[in-house]
């Protein structure tokens, strides 16, 4: 199932329409949906598509060969190349005055299979390649090795590719696509599960209840997703036992360096070596309150992956349960209690998603230049209070709200809205928004219908439904 990812599609097919000789490089974490996107770019296209596997530099030019000779319609060919420089030298030969597409998919496990493919590759580029209308599209899995080996300005092949993509998440709007049938808090819960990842999405049945979902997917121990961050973690990790530790906290609400390094009974030094490279792998991200300069203090850690979050929050801390006692009661006890706070947070998201597609579109009474969470000390009451979101433009601001819970948003949320701005006297206009699961009580549709700077949005429209 192909779904979205419309502006990578158009970023791709630009280059390829070029004249030029193009290199790309596509970087993102396994199950985004790389390989999905490139086959569906090569559809229709002159394109050899290799994907690499972990093996011997022997075998992976055989396998690279295979596909080369079944390209060319002799797929019973037992020819391989002695080499990866005689391989590409061939591809020159035949395809130099074409346009053709040569793609390699998970290309660390090439590069590792031969240290010198990358040295080859540049000098090929430079003396032969540059000069043709080929487009080269190398994807790799492995952040790390993809950014150190293939993007670092160390790298052989620096400053010869001609554009990138780091392949991220489905939108909200794009991963409903997958689970039509589920209601509008169903999706967005189902969201808060799975996030935007293409693979994961694609284990929702819709036709289920979200508990059985979880219960199939999660508690089961055959479920698809029951070790499946502890493995995608030793597939870039050698000691996973700390940064699963690290996780963990974070997926329990300890977000800042030093509440984490406390938890996990480790020198803050350490635990910031070990959050750092989890940024790097995209597993965690840091934030600090919009409003604040680069390099503040304040900052505090998250999950950039919704699946992560969840499993880390819900299973991995009772794993020494599941088995033990029925899986309906683990999901009653362990999670059903708890799951609607943890959707709040990701509900605070899809609002934020909303938002900031209304800005893109100029939908709204004034374009913001920024927008973030925001938090800090309230001078008057000496307690720390927090803004959902804040958006804005020089001295024109929206102050942000995003309620999920059963029953009707009232003034009483607004008024209190209108009490957090006071705090922030740069903004001379200042505009309300809120978002609520469940709707909004009669008084405040009434105020929002006479005042144009309150603005109320509820699941219908966060879902892109037209009433």
């Amino acid at each position: 199932m192909f779904i979205g990812r419309n502006e990578e599609l158009n970023i791709l097919n630009k280059k390829y329409n070029s004249n030029n000789f193009e290199f790309f490089v596509m970087i993102g974490r396994r199950r985004i949906g790389k390989t999905t996107l490139l086959r569906e770019f090569c559809k229709n296209k002159n394109a050899i598509f290799f994907t690499a596997k972990e093996e011997s530099k022997k075998s992976s030019i055989n396998n690279f060969s295979k596909t080369l000779n079944e390209y060319l319609g002799q797929p019973n060919s037992s020819s391989s190349f002695e080499s990866f420089e005689t391989l590409f030298e061939e591809i020159y030969i035949r395809f130099k005055d074409k346009k053709m597409i040569i793609v390699i998919d998970e290309f660390p496990y090439v590069a590792n299979a031969d240290k010198s493919l990358m040295s080859t590759l540049q000098h090929l580029i430079d003396n032969k390649f540059k000069k043709t209308k080929m487009f080269f599209i190398f994807c790799g899995s492995s952040i790390s090795f993809m950014e150190k080996k293939v993007l670092s300005y160390k790298a052989p092949l620096y400053g010869r590719r001609t554009g990138q993509i780091r392949l991220k998440a489905n939108s909200f709007k794009d991963s409903m696509q997958y689970i039509p049938k589920f209601n509008n808090e169903q999706k967005v819960i189902a969201y808060s599960i799975m996030g935007g990842t293409p693979k994961y999405l694609e284990l929702l049945d819709d036709k289920k209840s979200i508990k059985q979902n979880i219960i199939t997917n999660f508690i089961d121990t055959f479920g698809s997703l029951f070790e499946e961050p502890i493995n995608l973690l030793k597939q870039e990790l050698r000691e996973p036992t700390l940064y699963n530790s690290i996780i963990e906290a974070i997926a329990i609400g300890y977000t800042k360096l030093n509440d984490i390094s406390i938890k996990i009974g480790e020198e803050k030094d350490k635990t910031a070596k070990y959050i750092s490279q989890l940024i790097e792998l995209q597993i965690i991200n840091k934030e600090i309150p919009v409003t604040e300069e680069k390099g503040s203090k304040k900052t505090i850690y998250y999950l950039t992956d919704d699946m992560f979050k969840f499993w880390y929050k819900f299973v991995y801390k009772n794993l020494a349960s599941i088995g033990v006692i029925s899986n309906d009661i683990l999901y009653s006890e362990a999670i059903e209690p708890y799951l609607s706070d943890y959707v709040a947070k990701t509900f605070e998201d899809v609002c934020k998603e909303h938002l900031q597609t209304k800005n893109i579109n100029l939908q709204l009474p004034f374009p913001f230049l920024k927008i973030g969470r925001w938090w800090g000390n309230n001078p008057k009451t000496k307690s720390e209070e927090e803004v959902d979101f804040l958006a804005f433009n020089k001295n024109k601001a929206y102050f942000v709200e995003c309620k999920w819970r059963n029953q009707k948003t009232g003034i009483s949320e607004l008024n209190d809205l209108k009490r957090k701005s006071e705090l922030f006297n740069q903004f001379t206009d200042k505009h309300y928004v809120l978002y609520s699961k469940s709707g909004f009580n009669k008084e405040l549709t009434e105020l929002a219908k006479k005042d144009n700077k309150i603005m109320l949005y509820d699941l219908d429209d966060v879902c892109y439904i037209k009433t």
